[in-house]
């Protein structure tokens, strides 16, 4: 299974140019947006079967000024399921959608985008 983020890739490519002064009001929008796709894969990974503490390992980090990776931590309880859960085995089928909590964030993230840059025109 492959993902495509070449349109969050563009998107951080585009917010390289944003003025000096205006970057903090972009990097808070993307740092809202990972915030929200995080706690949308905990909400997908809410479970009281046999993965009932995989939701706790999900976190995000600011990896760059607009990016941030967001997934299980391995080093938390239940973490190192993610694999399993999200991409499956050879035996069964994926658990969980990776992409779920990402798409549903794409729009309130790009209307959040336009705000802050509508605010700088």
């Amino acid at each position: 299974m492959s993902i495509d983020f070449s349109q969050v890739e563009q998107l951080a490519d585009d917010l390289e140019g944003v003025p000096a002064d205006r970057r903090p009001e972009f990097r808070k929008v993307v740092k809202k947006g990972a915030l929200n796709v995080k706690n949308g894969m905990q909400r997908d990974a809410q479970n009281s079967g046999h993965y009932k503490h995989f939701s706790r390992s999900i976190s995000f980090d600011m990896t760059e000024e607009f990016a941030a990776e967001i997934g299980p931590d391995k080093e938390r309880v239940q973490g190192a399921l993610g694999n399993i859960l999200y991409f499956g085995t050879s035996k069964n089928a994926p658990v969980l959608d990776i992409n779920g909590p990402l798409h549903r964030e794409e729009p309130r993230l790009a209307d959040a985008i336009a705000d802050v840059a509508e605010d700088i025109l």
